[in-house]
């Protein structure tokens, strides 16, 4: 009876310690930290100069694709691909054997029906013949001089001569080829003038347009007032003063941006070729409104209808999570203003803040896992842990 009251006792001790064991394992799992991986950006001190910087491309001021104006083939190519020419000179020529013989014929017709026409006058004032007969003699005769004339300008279509100085940018056809009319044979640039293009956003547009004279920027004199400048990559530190030409009134479809066009003496310290690009630099801070906003991506606010925001700060001492309240301004974009509640230097999650809480452990996504789930567009890292971390649970 003793035996077995010490065996019932171990057995209970036993089990006793299982569950002990089990218990504080459990346990030990359940106090497991959560620490997430999140993206992040820091926030960057805002533009307070008014100065904006746009990639430009040049042009020429004056350029001209050339071709002839009747079909044929080309007898002499006379330039070159870079060659200077000057307004007149002879770039390329057709063989005008073809062109000379229709010449000839309607030379002979004309000379025909001009003597029939002049002994046509005398013999209707003689009454030898009626006046219907003279007026169909007229009438050839006239026809047949307008036939010599357009085959004298055809002829001379077959010269393509330089109509304004410049350089050959292009040569697009080879000697000997049968070209047909209005086929490009030859692109002319005027280079002692270039053009600088480039792209203003809408929103700057609407700020410009608001300080101007009158509802059309176009219109108005400030776009004359904005020192506008260019920089080129082979000539860095130096910039070059633009005058303004025209800005376009309509956005690109694709990208809602508006053309400008400034324009630029050729520097004679530097090659600038049409199809080079250029750093546009311009100075509007007399022209907006410079205040104090920051930029964040949308993803990186939780906003309420009356547009009082919340981001999420990471403390980079502890690696923990707290929120904050902000003041946001308008969209541009995948972009929101935010004018009060951040600083520059401040670290903030831009994704997944819904699924944050104050004091969540967290750990920072290297920029290369970053644009990887950009690129992706998959869902939010910290959804994936998270959902890797329940399955492991159950």
């Amino acid at each position: 009876m003793k035996q077995c009251y010490s065996f019932n006792t171990l057995i209970i001790t036993s089990l006793a310690l299982a569950l002990t064991a089990g218990c504080s394992k459990k346990q030990e799992v359940e106090t497991v930290e959560e620490v997430r991986p999140v993206k992040t950006i820091l926030v960057k001190t805002p533009d307070v100069g008014g100065v904006r910087n746009f990639p430009g491309r040049i042009d020429a001021n004056r350029k001209a694709e050339l071709a002839f104006r009747v079909s044929g083939k080309v007898q002499e190519l006379l330039v070159k691909e870079g060659d200077l020419v000057t307004e007149g000179d002879l770039i390329a020529k057709l063989d005008p054997t073809d062109f000379q013989i229709t010449v000839n014929n309607k030379k002979a017709l004309f000379t025909r029906s001009s003597k029939d026409y002049t002994r046509g006058k005398k013999l209707v004032k003689e009454g030898h013949i009626s006046k219907m007969d003279f007026d169909k003699l007229e009438s050839s005769f006239l026809s047949a001089k307008a036939e010599l004339n357009l085959a004298k300008q055809q002829l001379t279509y077959t010269e393509l001569k330089a109509p304004f100085d410049g350089t050959v940018a292009r040569r697009h056809i080879q000697n000997f080829e049968e070209i047909q009319a209005k086929q490009e044979i030859i692109s002319l640039n005027d280079n002692e003038i270039l053009e600088v293009k480039f792209d203003l956003p809408e929103n700057l547009i609407l700020r410009l347009q608001n300080t101007g004279e009158g509802d059309d920027i176009k219109n108005s004199r400030m776009r004359h007032q904005i020192p506008v400048v260019a920089m080129f990559q082979s000539k860095a530190g130096k910039e070059y003063s633009l005058t303004f030409k025209e800005i376009s009134t309509k956005a690109n479809a694709s990208t809602q941006t508006f053309l400008a066009t400034y324009t630029m003496p050729k520097p004679d310290n530097v090659i600038i070729l049409p199809g080079m690009t250029a750093m546009v630099k311009l100075n509007l801070s007399k022209f907006i409104d410079t205040e104090h906003v920051y930029y964040l991506p949308v993803s990186a606010v939780i906003a309420d209808v009356a547009l009082q925001g919340t981001v999420w700060l990471v403390d980079e001492q502890t690696m923990q999570v707290a929120p904050a309240s902000v003041t946001v301004g308008t969209m541009q974009g995948n972009r929101i203003q935010v004018k009060e509640g951040i600083e520059a230097g401040q670290r903030v999650v831009i994704a997944g803040v819904p699924f944050l809480y104050e004091g969540l452990k967290i750990s920072l996504m290297k920029d290369l896992e970053q644009a990887k789930d950009n690129i992706e567009h998959t869902r939010p890292v910290m959804d994936k842990v998270s959902a890797q971390q329940t399955s492991e649970k159950g």
